[in-house]
């Protein structure tokens, strides 16, 4: 499934990045792929900024706008926030 803002806010810096791979392991569209002891973004149009990444990276290498993308529009439709109906559009 792709998702309409397509990770536009995700960044790795590689630099930061010291291989551990979690960010591998909780991204839930498999976005990162670590290669040589660095991840790398291999999926970027699969990202939909849930931030699971970023909150879970230990140096910080990585930055996304959680709340942004589609899985804020699928939460807060959940949640119905102020009763309205929010779709992500996504398909």
């Amino acid at each position: 499934m792709r998702y309409i803002l397509n990770g536009h806010s995700l960044v790795l810096d590689a630099v930061l990045c010291n291989g551990c791979g979690r960010c591998e392991e909780v991204c839930p569209h498999a976005v990162f792929v670590v290669m040589e002891r660095k991840a790398m973004i291999a999926n970027r149009e699969d990202c939909m900024e849930c931030g699971a990444c970023r909150m879970n990276c230990a140096t910080k290498a990585i930055e996304v706008s959680a709340g942004v993308g589609c899985a804020a529009a699928i939460i807060n439709s959940m949640r119905g926030k102020n009763g309205e109906c929010v779709s992500c559009d996504c398909g």
